[in-house]
């Protein structure tokens, strides 16, 4: 299949790791050596933030047709600290961004749709209210008030927090959510009245001349350091849930990709270097007899080629800090 988009982003971050100098592992190691990594980390975020700061200028240019953001990406690949980000530069432009979050918008837990093993299927875009969700969009882009829900996790439904929103003349609404680029979550609304992003964590890095990296290992590892350090939960869980959240993305999330209007890569050039130190004792915890050990031995021995670098350099609104911790988001 054509993918020119996610190749166009590929061939960007290529261009990253060259003006880095940072082609392959042992360039990043070299380079961590040089002066702790300092150089590495600004230049990397440097270039985040030149490019944030561009999608929220092609977001001003066409503010005319477009007042509604939908942000969409795989698990782990930092949308959050993305959206936030992005809405600080929006700000810097004079506009008023207001972020709503597609999973307040699920439906109650007696009305959420099973998968074939009886679990509920919270990947599935019929576990949301579209219908709801549609609703308060277009009242908000027409001016409207809309009531501010929030979907409560424990009690398994949809509860009022009291606020409400309208927009105003400078305000743009941003969506987060996983669906947010298949038009079947917003079919209310025109296309050319979506200015649609996809986040996701593309890591061009190569341990040697021939050998390239698992794309979601990237992922894998942020997941598992932020699962551990806010849920309490083990290498071995994170291991054993991830295959199938991966089929979620092949079914509800890679198919769409092609249709965003930009791409943000949201992986950095130094963060298997960061995250090694927070990952690498939760993997070696994974018990022989663990049906994912080989899984784990083979991640460890993947971080074996990395230098450890400290986190001294990393500023507090980098998308690693949403896994590895001290974000000023959180």
């Amino acid at each position: 299949t054509a993918i020119p988009k996610l190749r166009a982003a590929f061939a960007e971050t290529e261009k990253w790791a060259r003006i880095l100098g940072t082609a392959n592992v042992g360039e990043i190691n070299a380079a961590i050596e040089a002066d702790d990594g300092r150089d590495m980390v600004l230049v990397s975020e440097a270039l985040h933030e030149k490019k944030i700061s561009r999608i929220a200028d092609a977001i001003l240019a066409d503010l005319a047709h477009t007042r509604l953001v939908l942000i969409a990406g795989p698990s782990s690949s930092g949308k959050t600290t993305f959206s936030k980000r992005l809405s600080i530069q929006l700000r810097v432009l004079g506009l008023e961004p207001f972020t709503i979050s597609a999973d307040d918008y699920f439906l109650d837990r007696d009305r959420s749709p099973v998968d074939a093993q009886g679990r509920h299927d919270f990947e599935s875009l019929a576990a949301l209210d579209v219908e709801a969700l549609n609703r308060d969009l277009v009242r908000a882009l027409r001016g409207d008030q809309i009531d501010l829900g929030r979907f409560d996790f424990v009690a398994g439904k949809r509860v009022s927090t009291g606020r409400r929103y309208a927009m105003r003349e400078k305000s743009i609404l941003v969506v987060e959510g996983i669906h947010g680029l298949n038009e079947a979550m917003t079919p209310t609304i025109p296309a050319a009245e979506k200015y649609r992003i996809y986040a996701s964590a593309l890591n061009p890095l190569n341990l040697d001349n021939h050998t390239s990296i698992y794309v979601s290992d990237v992922r894998t590892l942020r997941r598992m350091v932020r699962d551990s350090r806010t849920r309490g939960s083990n290498a071995e869980k994170t291991l054993a849930t991830w295959p199938s959240v991966r089929a979620g993305e092949e079914r509800n999330i890679f198919p769409f990709q092609e249709e965003a209007d930009v791409m943000f890569n949201s992986s950095l050039l130094y963060e298997l270097s960061v995250l090694k130190p927070h990952a690498q004792p939760l993997l070696e915890l994974v018990d022989r007899e663990s049906p994912v050990y080989g899984e784990a031995m083979r991640m460890l021995e993947f971080l074996s080629f990395f230098a450890p670098l400290g986190e001294s350099y990393i500023p507090p609104n980098s998308i690693v800090r949403e896994f590895i911790g001290g974000s000023c988001f959180e």
